[in-house]
C-alpha cells in the first residue's frame, strides 16, 4: 500500500485509512513490547504490563483520529479522561519510558505519520537492544556491600584502597563504626558500596583483604540496587 495516497483528513477519514491506521499501530505496540520482553532483565514480567503496551498504541491512535484537528473535541476527550483515575504506579523508570514510546508511536499513526512513527519505533528499540549489550545493562551493574573491621591505628590503611582500586570500578565508603564495648573497643567497623569490574571476583578481592592480618573481612553481597549512585 502506498502510504502518500493515505491523505491526512481529520474531518472524514476514510474507513481504509482507518483501518491502515489500527494496522500500523498494533504492528508497532507489537514490536515495542517485544523489544521489552527481550532486552528486559525482569524475571518476573508481568503479562498484563505488555499486553497494555500493545493496546496503548491503538487506544493512542484512536484517541488522535477522533479529535483531529477540532480543539472542541480535544477539550471533551480531555475532560473524559480527566473522570478516569489512573491509580497504577510505574516504579521502573524504564517501564515509563516503554510505555511513552508506544503511546508515540500510536499519537504518530494518528496523525497518518506512519513514516515518522515507523522510523521512530525502529530507532527505539534498536536503541533498547544496543543498551542491552551495553556497560548500561542492569547485569553488569550489580553492587556490592563490603564489611570489614580495623584496628583503629590502621584507620588510615593504604593496602586497603589500593586493593580496593585494584578490584573495583567504583566503590566509596557508605559508613564507619567507633565501637565503644570492652572487646570492640580498639576497632573500626567499615562499610563499603562497590561495584567491581567482574562481579565473580568478589572471591579474590576477599582473599586479597584477607592477606593482610590486620583486616577482617566480615561479609561481601551483591545484589541489584534500585539506584546506582557510585
Amino acid at each position: 500500500m502506498d502510504l502518500s495516497s493515505l491523505q491526512y483528513n481529520s474531518e472524514n477519514p476514510t474507513f481504509t485509512s482507518c483501518v491502515f491506521t489500527v494496522l500500523c499501530s498494533l504492528i508497532l505496540g507489537i514490536l515495542i513490547a517485544f523489544t521489552y520482553d527481550k532486552t528486559s532483565r525482569e524475571l518476573n514480567r508481568p503479562n498484563h504490563f505488555i499486553q497494555a503496551m500493545v493496546l496503548i498504541t491503538i487506544v493512542a491512535a484512536t484517541i488522535i483520529q477522533a479529535i483531529g484537528d477540532s480543539v472542541a473535541r480535544g477539550l471533551g476527550m480531555l475532560g473524559a479522561l480527566s473522570i478516569i483515575r489512573f491509580r497504577t504506579t510505574v516504579r521502573d523508570a524504564r517501564n515509563v519510558v516503554f510505555m511513552f514510546g508506544a503511546i508515540a508511536a500510536g499519537i504518530a499513526c494518528g496523525v497518518f505519520g506512519f513514516v515518522i512513527a515507523i522510523v521512530g519505533t525502529l530507532c527505539f528499540c534498536l536503541a533498547a537492544f544496543l543498551l542491552y549489550f551495553s556497560s548500561f545493562s542492569p547485569s553488569k551493574s550489580l553492587l556490592g556491600n563490603l564489611r570489614i573491621e580495623l584496628p583503629r591505628e590502621y584507620g588510615d590503611f593504604p593496602e586497603l584502597e589500593k586493593q580496593l582500586d585494584h578490584f573495583c570500578k567504583k566503590y566509596t565508603l557508605e559508613s564507619y563504626k567507633v565501637f565503644t564495648s570492652e572487646k570492640k573497643k580498639y576497632l573500626y567497623l567499615y562499610e563499603y558500596r562497590i561495584k567491581l569490574h567482574n562481579t565473580y571476583e568478589g572471591g579474590a578481592l576477599v582473599d586479597a583483604l584477607m592477606s593482610f592480618p590486620e583486616v577482617k573481612v566480615l561479609g561481601l553481597n551483591f545484589g541489584q540496587a534500585e539506584h546506582d549512585n557510585i
